[in-house]
């Protein structure tokens, strides 16, 4: 995917990725096993995008509206620490993150897919929408994905970010 030099801009800036989980991470869909046990599927890809940016230094949270044990241990898998599910008012999560970690709206990127994430949307610099995104979330994101969720798309916004700041070169040099 072509970026923007206003997109590459912006994620020069970036200190703090967040990320919705389902219709971002997944692709939406709710899995359930005959006894009940429910079952998500994440993308590789999208994993080894966010390890990166944790190994590289770039914060990187997710704040869901469900919860599940699953999402837990996933994003401990990628060493993501800030990890906040449950949460129907998002950018009250958001606001604290902000504050907990002394950054601004201009070093947060946020990628999401329905109307719960709007208000954060609203509010960071780098808002990205999913290709499959509700039509309010397209509308409102300065960044949308040609992937949908669960599909590489988070990866794509791993290495945007990687490629603006210097990164992306540097891990694929051996530089850990």
């Amino acid at each position: 995917m072509d970026y923007s030099d206003i997109h590459i801009a912006k994620a020069k800036k970036i200190k703090l990725v967040i990320f919705d989980v389902d219709g971002v991470l997944t692709d939406g869909g709710l899995y359930f096993t005959d006894d009940g046990r429910e079952i998500k599927k994440f993308n590789v890809k999208d994993g080894m995008g966010i390890s990166i940016l944790v190994k590289k230094g770039i914060e990187v949270a997710v704040i869901t509206g469900r919860s599940s044990v699953i999402v837990a241990e996933r994003m401990k898998s990628l060493g993501v620490n800030h990890v906040y599910q449950g949460r129907m008012n998002k950018l009250e999560t958001y606001e604290n993150l902000k504050v907990a970690m002394n950054i601004t709206d201009e070093e947060v990127a946020f990628v999401g897919d329905d109307i719960i994430d709007l208000p954060i949307m609203q509010r960071c610099s780098l808002s990205v929408a999913v290709a499959d995104a509700h039509q309010d979330v397209i509308k409102q994101a300065a960044l949308v994905l040609d992937k949908c969720g669960g599909m590489g798309a988070a990866r794509d916004v791993c290495d945007l970010i990687m490629d603006a700041q210097g990164l992306y070169h540097d891990f694929t040099e051996g530089h850990q």
